[in-house]
């Protein structure tokens, strides 16, 4: 597959007509970037450089930007995207044991999406639902009071959504 293939002529004219909206403003950076994951799915190199030259950016603080904030990335994200909680309450009520599930069953780490392109696993450290620990969520909706057999009954029914809507 080629690895431009998301960056079509299509995408490309949307993104620089954000992109010229943005530049009108104050602090055109973040609104580049989200409307940048938003078109193209995530914000690899290649956009990155875009977005840099347009702004008149360093790449390093392009790239220093995308991959601190969890809600860009710079590889291509599943449609649906489940979020472990690995933080303090949530580890030590299980939750490793829950991330360690769910990669067995998607045969993926976290970080990665799966060959499909349907999930993408994550870690966080927290979700700020510590009361219902351990927790994970599958976009924004949010499953508490987990253990490994909820969690590989929940992502059971979520594939089987996915392959309904396909």
């Amino acid at each position: 597959m080629n690895s431009h293939a998301f960056l079509t002529s299509e995408k490309l004219a949307l993104f620089y007509a954000q992109l010229e909206k943005n530049k009108k403003y104050p602090g055109p950076l973040m609104p580049t970037l989200h409307d940048a994951q938003h078109i193209f799915g995530h914000i690899p190199l290649e956009v990155q450089k875009i977005i840099a030259k347009e702004l008149n950016e360093s790449i390093a603080k392009i790239n220093g930007v995308v991959t601190f904030y969890g809600n860009f990335s710079v590889t291509p994200k599943g449609r649906k995207t489940i979020s472990v909680c690995l933080g303090t309450a949530c580890y030590v009520r299980g939750s490793q044991n829950v991330m360690e599930a769910l990669q067995d069953e998607l045969k993926i780490k976290a970080g990665e999406t799966t060959k499909d392109g349907e999930i993408t696993l994550c870690a966080t450290r927290c979700i700020g639902a510590c009361g219902l620990a351990p927790v994970f969520s599958i976009d924004d909706q949010i499953h508490g009071n987990t253990n490994v057999q909820k969690a590989k009954q929940i992502l059971k029914e979520m594939k089987a959504t996915i392959h309904e809507t396909k």
